[in-house]
């Protein structure tokens, strides 16, 4: 039996006042970068800081008193598993969760404090959820599926209601696409309610999974992605058929587009996103010229970030936007050289991060070094003046790539 809407407005009522109505506001400035009026539905603002909270509390709810005795198991890489464990231990319900070795630490901790047993068991969700199913055979455990489960795809529809309650006039919605339950409730809930609507899913470019199955190819996915939530290599058997019928289009995004699509969220709308979370917005500031005149809802589907990768997505982006820069320039090995070559970038209101001198590793003669700078700086345009007063007091300089250690470090 499909979805309905019937079943999304039922689950609706079922989580009024237990989970986070989050909000669905306008972003002029997103609008201003991308010629489109946009929406973002902060699914980050959830307890769990994920939509997930939504279909995990639908199905359990669902759940006899005999079932909730006896417990329930998930695989997840962080955002389901947290939402179970969450709600499993409001309901009083015991919880197993199987994550991938890999998950990142911060969801891993907070799924364990929410009550759950943690098995970490595989490289993927795939690989976790042969695991899952086996300690729920060994274990009479009930399995909560994160997304091919039509109580889930219910529960997680109802944030397209939210949308279009919020925006009535919305003209497309972007969602990501993981095994699609997020996307197909959404779609099932905005065709029904608005059949002009047009659904768009993006998925991570490392794991076109469901992009492949709907042209019938054999699925080839794989990699490390900073959109581990919906790194997903086996799309819901479910969600297929609605994601053909409903969804117009799939568009994949680089791991580059999604670093920049966090950044963004972070420096422009001061909230946080995990890099699933943020593949609306990849898509959005990567294919602008699609969007453009458009009335667009995206959905930010998740914040649970590690700390050490947002650090890093944020120094990428400083080294791509040209406000992080490595310069290597030639010098004499001789006294006074270093305060002279400060005095130059002072002079420019550069600020000197890190400073490396090199002697026995360079290529130039014992008279002379390489001294390697990073500079915080305001711009391409403000590297160009550093480099030209450099030069002109002399100096051989030049920019290192973004590849090098400095750059990324």
């Amino acid at each position: 039996m499909a979805v309905t809407l019937a079943d999304i407005r039922d689950a609706a009522r079922l989580l009024e006042g237990q989970i986070v109505r989050t909000p669905c506001t306008l972003s002029r400035t997103l609008s201003e970068i991308s010629g489109a009026q946009v929406h973002v539905k902060f699914e980050n603002q959830q307890f769990t800081a994920s939509f997930k909270d939504r279909g995990s509390l639908v199905k359990m709810s669902s759940l006899s008193e005999e079932e909730r005795a006896r417990g329930v198991i998930a695989m997840s890489a962080g955002n389901h598993a947290q939402a179970v464990a969450y709600h499993a231990q409001r309901l009083g319900i015991p919880s197993t969760i199987v994550m991938p070795e890999g998950a990142p630490a911060v969801k891993v901790k907070n799924t364990r404090r929410f009550g759950a047993r943690v098995v970490l068991s595989g490289e993927t969700i795939d690989e976790a959820a042969v695991a899952a199913r086996k300690v729920a055979a060994d274990e009479n455990l009930t399995f909560v599926h994160p997304y091919d489960d039509e109580k889930v795809m219910a529960g997680q529809g109802t944030v397209g209601l939210e949308m279009l309650e919020c925006a009535p006039d919305l003209d497309v919605i972007v969602a990501p696409i993981g095994g699609g339950g997020l996307i197909g409730g959404i779609a099932t809930a905005a065709k029904a309610m608005r059949p002009d609507i047009e659904m768009v899913g993006v998925e991570a470019a490392m794991f076109p999974s469901m992009r492949q199955a709907l042209q019938g190819l054999d699925v080839k996915a794989g990699g490390r992605t900073i959109a581990d939530g919906i790194a997903v290599k086996t799309p819901g058997k479910a969600a297929i058929p609605i994601v053909r019928e409903l969804v117009s289009d799939i568009v994949l995004v680089t791991e580059n587009q999604l670093e920049r699509a966090v950044q963004t969220y972070l420096e422009i709308e001061k909230t946080v996103s995990e890099g699933g979370g943020a593949a609306s917005l990849a898509a959005l500031l990567a294919h602008s010229d699609r969007f453009a005149g458009k009335k667009v809802g995206l959905v930010l589907s998740g914040g649970n970030i590690d700390s050490r990768i947002l650090s890093a997505v944020i120094e990428h982006g400083l080294v791509r936007d040209g406000r992080m820069v490595r310069l290597r320039i030639e010098i004499p090995d001789a006294p006074g050289t270093l305060a002279r070559i400060a005095g130059i970038i002072g002079g420019c209101d550069a600020n000197i991060i890190d400073v490396f001198h090199q002697r026995a590793f360079s290529s130039l003669p014992v008279k002379q070094a390489d001294l390697d700078v990073v500079l915080e700086t305001l711009g391409r345009d403000h590297i160009a003046d550093i480099m030209g007063k450099l030069s002109a007091a002399g100096f051989e300089v030049r920019q290192l790539e973004a590849e090098s250690p400095a750059a990324t470090a």
